[in-house]
């Protein structure tokens, strides 16, 4: 039977229609889950907020604190601590129907529980008697000795206040500055917390980007792993500070001006049992789904059970928790396509609408995703959430009434590795600019995207940054200024015209991992086995680009004016890049965006002298940017402060010098 189309995703998408039933069925099933959390928990609101019931709780009434746990499956629950001695038997939890265990401490119990106390739950169930650690524990550190983790009772005693309000401005394009707390400092040690705050911000605030997205916040056991094995997802990783350091942190960077993003992983668990959620009451299938299906068959890792009203609850209120309590400003979810789809996205090709739905679509996950957007907009108005996606599903970044996930944005992942494919692959000379253009612009425009040049995936170990795709080991012996090097004048101008393309063209935000704004020149490996535990790479070396005889600098500086430009003429505000003229042979691609000309030379030797092309009217622009100029590495080949007119027809000329990028604003 024919569906007739109603939801404004299909109105839009005509070419949708064939998949209409499947559409709407997502979509009505998402309105029964709204209406039985309305009936089963009187609303979503309500629904999301599990961490302020679960977990270690403060009864100021009754001066006790009570503590709770969802463990169906297991037979008997007990609370051991350092309040206890770390008896396994003297604190027996009680199990009510839901399969609820909780127990209560009073404040006059000698054995009370204090701030800063290391306490582990002891679970008997099927698979034996062993410590775990609670599920919603807001702190855990790791014994430096052992590697063993243990919760920790935290409730300071002043807790920290926030002392700047701020909300993000929903109409101001977004410039994120992708980070990792840990490998932010030059020492070849893990960087703090503070020390983010204190000596991070401060570039990153005068990079000129308004926005931070902080990898690696939820606490995982193995350092190597990024961040993505997490093993506690309320509680911020303890190798980087305290809950209250993180605090300062966000709210440090809100006095500056700047959002706060956090990379959050819903989309898989760690496995380890001691210290994560993995076989917490005894079976598998508690919070992940059973069986084999429960196994991540890529990432060595569970998949939550997101079809269950209490796992839904679980990874709900942790969205709600992160935007409450540390007033952060959004998320960028990870691994959405693995999310999404039943077969993960592994070994599949999305290369048709056919290929998104017949079935293959997670319907378990995909309400969950809207479910979460929902709790993270109602909670804070005018919160950001990016989607990690590589699958381009549509109605990702549209709303839930629409017939979407509801995701703000959706990151272009795609332009990362078609760069990497043809640095590696191509010649210079082969590059082909219809390709270039159809990879920046080929997107979903009822639906943000953030662009960026390059994932900090591809700078893993094993990979490279572009810098070091360009530039190769000649970066260690030919960056100072007073060398000449062919290998580096060309990786310096191919660096800036990537960063400025894929910026200005490729989406409606722009995101930067740190240190690439620069040219860092090496990989990302973290101390593991295979590298006799070394933090040599696991380290970003801002004194490269402080150092004013190497060249590390022009880069950094061309990065700033960029983001400047975009920035101060609104220019990611203006929707569609209008291509104005694509030369294949000579290498040359020129667009409009926002009234600004931005005309590109990829050609690796060809330098082109009054070059004609037409623009939709008349005009005279000046050049606002040049990547040629002195100050950026370049050869200042082009006289600055002339005026270009256009004559004969709208037609403008202008000298383009080979592997340069010029942008061009009206007088």
């Amino acid at each position: 039977m024919m569906v007739k189309p109603t939801l404004p995703l299909l109105l839009d998408n005509p070419d949708l229609m064939p998949f209409a039933r499947e559409i709407s069925d997502l979509h009505y099933r998402y309105l029964g889950m709204k209406t039985y959390i309305q009936d089963a928990y009187g609303s979503l609101d309500r629904f999301s907020k599990a961490y302020e019931f679960f977990g270690f709780q403060r009864d100021k009434k009754n001066k006790s604190w009570i503590y709770r746990e969802w463990a169906p499956g297991a037979y008997q629950l007990w609370l051991s601590g350092d309040f206890n001695n770390w008896n396994k038997e003297s604190h027996p939890m009680a199990k009510n129907q839901d399969g609820i265990w909780e127990i209560e401490i009073k404040d006059s119990d000698p054995q009370s529980l204090k701030h800063g106390q290391k306490v582990k739950v002891i679970v008997h169930a099927r698979n034996g008697t062993l410590d775990r650690i609670p599920a919603y524990i807001r702190y855990a550190i790791q014994d430096e000795a052992t590697k063993d983790f243990a919760g920790v009772i935290w409730s300071p005693s002043r807790p920290y206040t926030f002392k700047n309000k701020f909300r993000p401005d929903p109409e101001k394009p977004l410039f994120i500055y992708e980070s990792h707390t840990g490998m932010a400092q030059e020492e070849a040690r893990t960087g703090s917390y503070r020390e983010f705050k204190d000596h991070i911000l401060p570039r990153i605030k005068k990079a000129g980007y308004n926005c931070v997205q902080l990898m690696a916040i939820q606490e995982h056991p193995y350092y190597g792993s990024f961040g993505y094995h997490v093993s506690g997802f309320y509680a911020p990783s303890s190798r980087f500070g305290t809950p209250e350091e993180l605090k300062e942190l966000v709210d440090a960077a809100h006095g500056m001006g700047m959002a706060v993003i956090m990379d959050i992983v819903h989309s898989h668990a760690v496995k380890n049992i001691f210290e994560g959620l993995n076989e917490f009451d005894g079976t598998d299938h508690q919070y992940f789904r059973q069986g084999e299906r429960g196994n991540h068959p890529s990432w060595d890792s569970k998949i939550f059970d997101y079809g269950k009203p209490e796992v839904q609850q679980f990874l709900l209120s942790n969205v709600r928790y992160w935007l409450e309590e540390f007033q952060f400003d959004g998320f960028r979810f990870d691994g959405v396509t693995s999310m999404l789809y039943h077969h993960h996205g592994l070994g599949y090709s999305f290369d048709g609408l056919a290929s998104y739905y017949n079935h293959v679509i997670d319907a378990d996950a995909y309400l969950y995703l809207q479910l979460a957007n929902d709790v993270a907009h109602e909670v804070k108005p005018g919160c950001i959430t990016i989607a990690e996606d590589v699958s381009g599903l549509p109605g990702l970044g549209q709303s839930q009434q629409n017939g979407g996930v509801g995701f703000d944005f959706r990151l272009g992942m795609g332009i990362p590795d078609f760069w990497i494919r043809i640095i590696k692959e191509q010649a210079d000379e082969a590059w082909n600019m219809y390709d270039l253009w159809s990879m920046l612009t080929n997107r979903r425009y009822d639906e943000k995207t953030i662009a960026y040049a390059e994932s900090h995936d591809q700078a893993m170990v094993g990979d490279q940054t572009i810098a070091f795709r360009l530039m190769g080991a000649e970066m260690y012996g030919y960056m100072s200024k007073q060398l000449d090097n062919f290998i580096i004048d060309r990786g310096i101008a191919l660096h800036k015209m990537i960063r400025l393309i894929t910026a200005a063209a490729g989406g409606d935000g722009y995101l930067n991992f740190m240190g690439n704004e620069f040219g860092h020149p090496e990989w990302i490996d973290f101390p593991r086995a295979g590298n006799d535990w070394s933090y040599q790479y696991a380290r970003r070396q801002w004194s490269l680009s402080e150092a004013g005889h190497l060249k590390y600098h022009y880069l950094l500086d061309f990065d700033r004016a960029m983001v400047e430009l975009l920035q101060s003429k609104g220019v990611l505000q203006d929707k569609f890049a209008k291509e104005i003229h694509i030369d294949n042979q000579n290498k040359v691609l020129i667009f409009m965006r926002k009234g600004l000309i931005f005309a590109f030379n990829f050609h690796p030797e060809k330098s082109l002298t009054d070059y004609a092309f037409h623009l939709p009217g008349p005009g005279s622009f000046r050049v606002l940017l040049n990547s040629d100029d002195e100050e950026f590495g370049g050869f200042s080949r082009h006289t600055p402060h002339v005026d270009h007119f256009t004559f004969d027809d709208n037609k403008m000329s202008l000298y383009l010098t080979n592997r340069t990028a010029l942008v061009l604003g009206p007088v």
